[in-house]
């Protein structure tokens, strides 16, 4: 089957192919860190004990909230909305 063909109906534009594969890249980066410096549960701000793995979850997860709440509030950028992410992000990674 022709490449062009099988995904001609995902309708991919730059910013959805930029978003996975910087999805894949985050967890192919984070599966070597695994194998290079294996972590151990610890707790910080979060009320549970969480992996790396875990607070990036929490972290994507929460990233999706804050651009949805970002377009129901406001119409402005959401580069805007995505810097806040990456910082939250940074945050729960390192202290959550």
């Amino acid at each position: 089957m022709e490449t062009r063909h099988f995904f001609e109906w995902m309708n991919w534009t730059t910013p959805t192919a930029i978003f996975f594969l910087v999805i894949v890249a985050i967890l192919a980066v984070m599966t070597v860190y695994e194998l290079v410096s294996p972590c151990v549960e610890r707790k910080g701000f979060l009320p549970i004990s969480t992996t790396r793995g875990d607070r990036l979850f929490v972290g994507l997860l929460t990233s999706a909230y804050i651009h949805l709440a970002w377009l129901a509030v406001t119409e402005a950028s959401l580069y805007i909305a995505l810097a806040i992410s990456v910082i939250w992000l940074a945050i729960l990674l390192r202290w959550g």
